[in-house]
């Protein structure tokens, strides 16, 4: 008479979960620092789009007054707020690297720090200078 095999051994059935265990082990540091991630990719995206609304503030007004908003001699917070549709987003702040945080003279680059006040996370945005 012949015995038909069913199912797994035992040894079959440990080396899987010794195996699940090992890519489990390897695999979960991965995601567990998904947030820090996250918070600088946020803070990144708002000193994008900053640098962004600096850029097409800066050639709107330059091809007529009657567009745009001034920046020059501005703090960073107030030309990054002007110049955004909405302001700035809550739980950032923009902060001025030099004094003034925007230049005097049109067309000069002004670097500025996004700062995330949740997470502590920064980034630089540049905000170019008009009249």
């Amino acid at each position: 008479m012949k015995q038909v095999q069913r199912g797994f051994t035992l040894i079959e059935l440990v080396m899987v979960i010794v195996i699940l265990g090992v890519l489990a082990a390897v695999a979960l540091p991965k995601f567990i620092d998904l947030k820090a991630d996250a918070q600088a990719a946020a803070v990144q995206g708002v000193a994008g789009g900053i640098a962004s609304a600096s850029a097409v503030n800066y050639a709107a007004r330059s091809v007529t007054q009657s567009h745009g908003t001034k920046t020059s001699n501005m703090s960073c917070q107030n030309a990054a707020a002007a110049i955004l549709q909405s302001g700035v987003p809550s739980g950032y702040t923009v902060a001025d690297v030099t004094t003034p945080g925007v230049s005097a003279t049109p067309g000069t680059a002004s670097d500025c720090t996004v700062t995330q006040t949740d997470g502590g996370k920064t980034a630089t945005a540049v905000i170019i200078s008009i009249n």
